[in-house]
């Protein structure tokens, strides 16, 4: 059973750089992580992911800000986000996408 820690949120100013990690356990072969975000009362959305041939997806609000990466060997995918502004609060998800697996979620908040 594949399960998904994330770490590294927090709260931040607006314009400073928060960087998170995902790391998988139980995983027994390829799958490809992202990571999504819910802010209060909206739905739950992508951020950025990989696909199975390594190509990355991003949404336009991420595009030019966050950078996702990854380190196959330790499982762990990574999200830095730079520039933050208050629009970012949200919960961050991290997700296996082929097994539909999602994290706990972690809290970030970034005050003005």
């Amino acid at each position: 059973q594949v399960q998904l820690v994330e770490s590294g949120g927090g709260l931040v100013q607006a314009g400073e750089t928060l960087n998170l990690t995902c790391k998988a356990s139980g995983m027994t072969g390829e799958d490809p992580m992202g990571w999504y975000r819910q802010a209060p009362g909206k739905q739950r959305e992508l951020v950025a992911r990989f696909y199975g041939n390594g190509n990355t997806n991003y949404a336009d609000f991420a595009r030019g800000r966050f950078i996702i990466s990854r380190d196959n060997a330790k499982r762990t995918v990574y999200l830095q986000m730079d520039n933050l502004t208050p629009a970012d609060t949200a919960v961050y998800y991290c997700r296996a996408e082929w097994s539909k697996t999602w994290g706990q979620g972690i809290q970030v908040t970034v005050s003005s």
